[in-house]
């Protein structure tokens, strides 16, 4: 499925610390406070159209998800299960990037969890957020399906995205140059594929900048000459007939099992964000995506991989005890 930047689902009006389980500045400039500030009255003037009988249920709350647009696929599957089973609530789920999930759930508090596809960093950890694994990934290298070249080094691989090989013949591929499709900054996996592969290089000016996953995947699709990363879960068709190849890192496939045993060097953990202990709605709402039914289920079917028994024993014990 690809994930569309910036969108709002209401799933019943489709015919229309260790932080671990553990934040941006306070100060946001101008055009971001005008952004939050425009999705915030969008959320409002939806909730309230729903909450006034779109429905035709007796709703008793709603809940609002925010942030990453990889995780997007979950939370909008969840969201409509849970109303299912929870007919008393609406889950509004929106996909503007992880900085804008941080900032909705730590900041101006306009979201009640937060989703983002990488770990907090900076002044974000002086939010006090919990993070909340629910589920892994690993980011995906993806070239055109013609391209020969099926392997690089790390080393080669950052050399490409800081622009220091332009050219896919450097690489024993064609003659032809190299079409770097990049992330804006504000996505989370732009952060995890910088840290894990830029070793504090920047990334080349010159190249495609794209919101959202399924954006990056189609234009390397249609690009011979283009290469660029998106979760591992999206390489796969859905629902679209394009292809795109993943290529090997360092000789090593970015398999399931290559990256549960982080063999793969691109893995990461997907997580929600919280502003406290989880309680009341949003708490059902977390432990339904923790569920065997959405790991096994949701999870699995976006292409991502559940989470380990350990994560969910610690959340539960850290629930218990309060003590995050």
């Amino acid at each position: 499925m690809a994930a569309n930047s910036g969108t709002v689902c209401c799933s019943s009006c489709e015919k229309e610390g260790s932080h671990r389980f553990s934040s941006i500045p306070k100060t946001l400039g101008p055009l971001r406070k005008l952004l939050v500030f425009a999705a915030m009255i969008t959320v409002l003037l939806l909730s309230s159209f729903v909450l006034t009988g779109c429905t035709g249920r007796d709703i008793q709350g709603q809940i609002i998800v925010s942030g990453s647009t990889t995780l997007l696929p979950i939370a909008e599957t969840a969201a409509q299960q849970f109303e299912t089973t929870h007919p008393q609530y609406i889950v509004l789920v929106s996909g503007m990037g992880t900085s804008a999930g941080i900032e909705a759930v730590g900041v101006t508090g306009t979201a009640d969890i937060g989703t983002s596809s990488r770990d907090l960093r900076g002044a974000e950890l002086d939010l006090d957020l919990i993070e909340i694994p629910v589920a892994y990934d690993g980011i995906a290298v993806i070239v055109h399906p013609d391209n020969p070249v099926n392997n690089l080094t790390l080393a080669e691989l950052r050399d490409v995205f800081s622009g220091n090989i332009t050219n896919w013949q450097e690489l024993d591929g064609p003659d032809m140059p190299i079409v770097l499709v990049n992330r804006d900054e504000a996505s989370g996996t732009r952060s995890s594929f910088a840290s894990a592969v830029m070793d504090d290089e920047s990334f080349e000016v010159n190249s495609v900048v794209l919101p959202g996953t399924g954006q990056v995947r189609e234009v390397v699709a249609r690009t011979p000459e283009a290469i660029g990363y998106i979760s591992v879960g999206f390489v796969e068709p859905r629902h679209v007939e394009t292809y795109v190849q993943a290529i090997s890192l360092d000789g090593v496939e970015p398999t399931d099992e290559n990256i549960i045993s982080e063999e793969y060097p691109i893995s990461r953990a997907l997580h929600f964000l919280v502003a406290g202990t989880p309680e009341g709605s949003a708490l059902e709402y977390i432990e339904f995506v923790l569920s065997d039914e959405v790991q096994q289920g949701a999870v699995r079917d976006a292409g991502f991989l559940p989470i380990t028994e350990a994560d969910h024993t610690e959340f539960r014990r850290m629930l218990s005890e309060g003590n995050y």
